[in-house]
């Protein structure tokens, strides 16, 4: 019985210290803690993980990133490039020697662990600090980066006609 008086003492006692700190910060001003969403926005710490961004250009094909990921949202296919084409090479002089067709990201899947961006020799897959991507369509958060096409999807390059007599 004794028990019982002492947890709805202990219960009441609870409540009203809870609603005496409520009060208390009731009449205070705003002292930063509330952001008006849409005018003020939050700032992030420095190495906040957000959106995945690939940088293309330098991506050198390696797949690095694509196996580190644990939750497989990255989607990369390569194919050497041809040795009659010119060399081209990477922002920080690598050799790039593969052809990227498909570089996706599927943002959906992502868990924000920033695991892909570590093995990047190029350091050409970066989060950037980007937090507000809602959409209406689910698809719209599957990044295409690449540009190129594979070797054999390429158009061939037409024969000039014979003249006509």
């Amino acid at each position: 019985m004794a028990q019982y008086f002492k947890d709805v003492w202990l219960g009441t006692a609870t409540t009203f210290h809870s609603m005496w700190v409520t009060l208390r910060h009731f009449f205070r001003p705003n002292n930063g803690y509330t952001l008006q969403y849409p005018t003020q926005k939050a700032t992030l710490p420095e190495r906040s993980r957000m959106r995945l961004f690939n940088k293309i250009e330098d991506c050198i094909g390696c797949g690095q990133c694509a196996r580190v990921c644990p939750t497989d949202c990255i989607d990369i296919q390569t194919e050497k490039r041809g040795k009659d084409e010119p060399a081209i090479f990477a922002s920080d002089g690598t050799a790039i020697k593969l052809r990227t067709f498909v570089f996706d990201i599927d943002m959906t899947l992502c868990c924000y662990c920033a695991l892909c961006t570590f093995p990047c020799p190029t350091h050409c897959l970066v989060m950037t600090p980007e937090y507000e991507y809602s959409v209406y369509d689910k698809r719209d958060h599957i990044y295409h980066y690449a540009v190129d096409r594979p070797m054999a999807a390429k158009p061939a390059a037409k024969e000039p006609e014979a003249p006509k007599a």
